[in-house]
């Protein structure tokens, strides 16, 4: 089973401002003749490395709510320039939608167990999956969804 992350988005004011943050990342990488994969950098490291990169996400808290994932692809530590231990979650360029969780405001980044994870938007019924955001927020709130 895998397990997750889940972090704030702090600066996103929705899934497609993350889309645009990582497309101009995976621009800018393959300008630099690197993959185009976006990073997370943080300064915790996970311990359990092993677990997350066997199938697991970074989920995306995004004004209150899990919207959406990347899938974590690699974990590298490193040194800043002032000599601060650091982490780069290495995420993979796709952002999936996911259904709507409430999530309140925390610090640093927590583990998300699989079954707590909330399901991609594709995997829902198509009626659900169609609904505006606005919608799908307002009755997740109600704990409609």
């Amino acid at each position: 089973m895998a397990l997750h992350l889940i972090k704030l988005c702090v600066g996103a004011e929705s899934v497609e401002d993350l889309r645009e943050w990582v497309s101009r990342k995976a621009l800018a990488a393959i300008a630099a003749g690197q993959e185009p994969h976006s990073f997370h950098t943080t300064r915790m490291v996970p311990k359990r490395t092993e677990e997350l990169l066997a199938g697991g996400s970074l989920y995306w808290v995004i004004k209150g709510h899990v919207q959406a994932r990347q899938p974590l692809i690699g974990i590298e530590t490193f040194t800043d320039g002032e000599g601060i231990g650091r982490c780069n979650l290495i995420l993979g360029p796709e952002v999936v939608e996911t259904e709507l969780q409430p999530r309140r405001a925390f610090q640093g980044w927590r583990y998300l167990q699989d079954n707590e994870a909330p399901r991609d938007l594709a995997s829902l019924s198509s009626g659900e999956a169609d609904m505006p955001l606005e919608l799908r927020r307002e009755l997740a709130e109600l704990g409609l969804l």
